[in-house]
């Protein structure tokens, strides 16, 4: 009898009713939002970790002669302080590139005549940045560089991080919310099942079934689907993310390229769909006994 008992039950054939699709589409967005959280983790951490220390001192002077005498005498004060680490001047080659796509090719913000740009020396300072700090380099660079600008360089990247901050909450409400509805869906797919098959399930009861054996049997053949479903789901969820993680590297950003996923990053990913089956044979196995105990 337990023999046959078991593949009666629930006479759905494989892939034929819409769960496993369902579970496959719940994975892949689950995956997808799972991925840009861990990325966005990943870029403000490494963003942090690129500025911690850091302060900008801007030369603020629009002759270029004056400009880089002031830009050399802030250099040399600001390498002989003992609280500063490194100091070094952002070469104007640099800031041609970065103005290029605005101005134009061929800008060179050391001539005469072109558009004032302030000279720009990268300040990395032993120990955390404090508002303290910032005002002791701003006093000492005040008496013989008129037009330095001293700005931590964490505080106008503040706003940044706190945008990371809240798209990365979104992405775990996403998460959450997806595991919600996935396990709505499994309780829905349960109770129909036990609804078309409550005949069955009566005469099973009488001859000697357990609840227990019966949650089994369905829990068993949601598992299956799960399984199914989360594959597929895993494999567009990992395609969405590479595909979208080039987009993204093509940009050449330094900071977005911080945003990679390391390989326990992946690893977190790959395990999505496990616990995706392992929470639809928890939901089914609850739903069943419940379900059981008020219709038997």
């Amino acid at each position: 009898m337990r023999q046959r008992r078991n593949p009666g039950l629930v006479p759905q054939a494989r892939l034929a009713g819409p769960m496993p699709w369902v579970i496959a589409i719940m994975i892949a967005l689950t995956v997808m939002a799972a991925a840009a959280g861990l990325a966005l983790s990943n870029l403000a951490r490494n963003a942090s970790a690129e500025i911690a220390g850091g302060v900008t001192v801007q030369i603020v002077e629009a002759a270029p002669a004056e400009r880089d005498r002031q830009a050399e005498l802030a250099l040399a004060l600001l390498t002989n302080r003992d609280d500063v680490a490194e100091a070094k001047r952002v070469p104007d080659s640099e800031l041609n590139a970065l103005l290029e796509p605005w101005l134009g090719q061929g800008t060179n913000v050391a001539e005469e005549d072109a558009v004032p740009v302030p000279a720009l020396i990268d300040v990395r300072l032993r120990g955390a940045v404090t508002q303290l700090r910032v005002e002791g380099l701003r006093s000492a660079l005040a008496a013989q560089v008129p037009a330095a600008r001293v700005d931590a360089q964490a505080g106008w990247l503040g706003p940044v991080f706190d945008a990371i901050g809240s798209l990365q909450w979104l992405a775990a409400g996403l998460v959450v919310l997806l595991a919600a509805t996935s396990a709505a869906a499994v309780w829905l797919a349960a109770r129909s099942a036990l609804g078309s098959n409550r005949e069955t399930i009566e005469i099973v009861h009488l001859l000697g079934g357990s609840d227990a054996q019966i949650a089994r049997v369905f829990q068993r053949s949601i598992g299956i689907d799960a399984a199914v479903g989360g594959i597929v789901g895993l494999g567009l969820g990992l395609a969405a993310a590479l595909l979208l993680g080039r987009q993204f590297a093509r940009l050449g950003s330094g900071m977005v390229a911080g945003g990679g996923l390391s390989p326990v990053d992946w690893a977190l990913l790959a395990a999505i769909p496990v616990l995706g089956i392992a929470l639809a044979m928890l939901t089914a196995r609850v739903t069943v006994l419940a379900a059981l105990r008020r219709i038997l």
